[in-house]
Parts: C-alpha cells; structure tokens; sequence
C-alpha cells in the first residue's frame, strides 16, 4: 500500500507491505526502514501548551550515511524531535533494541538498532530537530 505524508511543507510516498509484521518495513523515495510500532496508552483529555522557541539550528555533525544491517550509523527514517536517548557511546546493542526516540506528527517512534554492536559515536541531544536522513547513531567498525 502507498502513502502520502505531509511534513513540514513535504509530500513523502511511503510504500509498506504489512502493517501487521514486525518490524514494518517502508519504503521513502526509494530507501528501506524498518519502523518497530509501539502500543500507546491513551493520553488524558488535557492539552498540554507547548512554548515555541526560535532558534538557529547548528549543521549537524557529519557521519556515514550508509543503511541496512552491515551499516555503521542509524539515520532518522523522517523528520522530527528527538524525544529520549536509550544508547550511549560504548553501549553494547542488540537488533531490535531501541536506541533513541523520535516524535513526528504527534506520533513517538522508537528507532531500534539493525544489528549488534557497539555505539561509537552519538550525534544527537534530547530536543534536537532533525532531518529525514540525518545521521543520529554510530557504531564501532
């Protein structure tokens, strides 16, 4: 099936086959990701104000943009915010397991690890905007 996504002003085509496997695999302008869904307790009917903040967004630190289970960095399968950190450098991981978190759309994502290894380098902070490809994790060779 064929989705369109709109974020931030951009039309995304997300092609998955099955909703129901885990994990999901989608396909964005060509590149896998293997998306792991999470249940998500309902919220409380309160509506939480957000303060909005402007600020100038430094380049993002410079990785290998390679993906798949023989890669040595996580990229962020989408736009959004970083929401939690589970992995640290020199955190010792296993597939599946999460490593970070990310919220786009109002939806919280856990982005899992691909393979086993260790975390070389993290190249995000809690709070942090990035972008559809964005190198957020890397592992030791």
């Amino acid at each position: 099936m064929n989705i369109q996504v709109k974020v931030n002003d951009a039309l995304y085509t997300v092609q998955i086959d099955d909703v129901h496997a885990r994990p999901v695999i989608a396909i964005v302008e060509g590149e896998q990701f293997e998306v792991w869904p999470e249940e998500v307790q309902a919220q409380s009917s309160e509506i939480q104000s957000v303060k909005s903040v402007s600020t100038i967004a430094s380049p993002p630190k410079k990785a290998p943009q390679s993906t798949g289970a023989n890669s040595t960095s996580i990229n962020a399968p989408l736009p959004g915010v970083i929401v939690s950190i589970e992995a640290k450098a020199g955190d010792k991981v296993k597939v599946g397991q999460a490593l970070c978190t990310l919220e786009a759309m109002k939806m919280k994502n856990a982005i899992r690890s691909n393979r086993e290894g260790v975390i070389a380098e993290v190249f995000i902070s809690v709070g942090d905007q990035v972008q559809h490809g964005q190198t957020l994790l890397r592992f030791e060779a």
